[in-house]
């Protein structure tokens, strides 16, 4: 589940027209959803507030394995639409397997001039939080520099002596073009250089749009299923599947160890479809018994998208493939290999989204049924039946399990008006102590 920050800071990038999934460093992004998904420990509690729209706290407490807690402060420059742990749509505060729309260039703030000087202001966003008792402090401030280039200055001062503390001060430069992605890096702990670059054949949209706009399709639209049409139909090709390619690459050099270090890696991913799987009409035809089968239909194409990294210097090579396979179930599968120690590691894990069953009105049915015993031929034609079925999500299961023995499980869903987290990490050839940890964490934030 995303902390609460995180959601700001989600927020902050979708009202400002910035593309976060067009970054190296997120190449991986819709298989890590599913394989590295983070089991709470211990017992968690999170509280946060939005007393307006550019001002928000966060308060969070851990009470097991030991007490501790920390305070948050987060300040945009730019009216934020965060909503309550209880409205806000699930889908938007966990992690979870995504086809992304092909990549757009961003569109900056429109410029304002008076008096032929510019008096617009540029967005930006700051936070900071301070940790109990251990005297920690974090701090972000990120600015869009133009519309196409966005800096950022993260910093962490731990006054604990190491091991335990350690403080640091890192820079961080974006360019976005669409077609391709720049980030520059800088950490001032070990002097660390770096250059991560990301490049995406294949057509670039012309214009920016909200990001996932296509899964916020919620009402049904009662229409022919032959005139649903995909994104790529017109280049659609018979037996295989049709999409993007993107490819990227990281150099980064840390002059105090005096090291150096490179990485590459190749993606492909599948064009969405127009109207998301997940919001796919059923049948007019269909009938309350039919309905079921008919929230299922058949893909064009299986969203799909399949990773592979390779790091010459350190000999790593990594490939994964995830796709989803029905309506609420994806599944992934990676390979993880060391060319020089000849280790490796298989690791797979399936997310599946519980949701509410449909509801079929009765009131809506006594009026079909009213209306056909009014008409001259009532007793030979069947009652026509109103249906109304909702498609609101509970929750999300995740499962992970690799040859490392460590098996993992959570469920991640909404009680009442609050955000829940239950997982459970286990070591199944360990019989002394099979359950290595148990965590449960509580999220409750309001608005206005």
């Amino acid at each position: 589940m995303h902390p609460f920050a995180s959601y700001v800071l989600r927020s902050y990038y979708k009202a400002t027209g910035w593309n976060e999934d067009n970054l190296y460093s997120n190449f991986t992004r819709s298989s890590s959803s599913i394989l590295d998904f983070t089991v709470p420990r211990g017992l968690h509690f999170s509280i946060s507030k939005s007393p307006n729209a550019l001002f928000k706290t966060t308060y969070s407490m851990n009470a097991l394995p030991s007490l501790n807690g920390s305070i948050g402060y987060i300040f945009t420059s730019c009216d934020l639409n965060v909503k309550g742990s209880g409205d806000v749509r699930f889908k938007d505060m966990v992690d979870r397997f995504r086809v992304y729309d092909q990549p757009r260039r961003p569109e900056g703030k429109e410029e304002v001039w008076l008096a032929g000087e510019r008096v617009d202001t540029r967005d930006y966003l700051l936070y900071g939080r301070f940790y109990i008792p251990t005297g920690r402090l974090d701090a972000l401030y990120s600015a869009r520099l133009s519309g196409t280039m966005q800096g950022m200055i993260a910093a962490i001062s731990d006054p604990r002596p190491l091991p335990l503390g350690a403080s640091n001060l890192m820079l961080s430069l974006q360019h976005d073009t669409g077609r391709t992605c720049t980030e520059y890096t800088w950490s001032a702990d070990d002097s660390m250089w770096g250059v991560r670059f990301l490049y995406n054949f294949g057509k670039i949209g012309t214009a920016l749009e909200s990001p996932g706009e296509s899964e916020q399709l919620s009402t049904p639209v009662q229409t022919d299923r032959s005139e649903v049409k995909r994104v790529d139909e017109e280049e659609a090709m018979e037996g295989g599947l049709k999409g993007r390619i993107s490819a990227g690459a990281e150099v980064y050099f840390s002059a105090r160890e005096k090291s150096a270090g490179v990485s590459t890696g190749i993606r492909f991913t599948t064009l969405p479809d127009a109207t998301a799987p997940s919001f796919q009409p059923p049948d007019p035809s269909s009938s309350p018994l039919s309905l079921s089968s008919s929230r299922t239909p058949h893909l064009p194409q299986p969203p799909t998208t399949i990773t592979a990294l390779f790091n010459p210097m350190m000999g790593h090579i990594s490939g994964a493939y995830a796709a989803r396979v029905s309506r609420d179930l994806s599944v992934c599968s990676r390979f993880d290999l060391n060319v020089y120690s000849y280790e490796s590691e298989w690791t797979m894990g399936a997310e599946w989204w519980l949701r509410r069953k449909p509801v079929l009105h009765e009131e809506d049915t006594l009026d079909a049924k009213s209306s056909d015993e009014n008409s001259p031929d009532h007793l030979t034609s069947a009652p026509a039946m109103s249906e109304t079925w909702t498609d609101d999500v509970l929750g999300v299961v995740k499962a992970r399990a690799s040859t490392t023995t460590d098996v993992s499980l959570m469920w991640e869903g909404r009680l009442r008006n609050m955000l829940v987290s239950l997982g459970i990490v286990s070591n199944l050839s360990s019989r002394s102590k099979p359950i290595k940890a148990v965590g449960l964490e509580l999220a409750y934030f309001s608005s206005g």
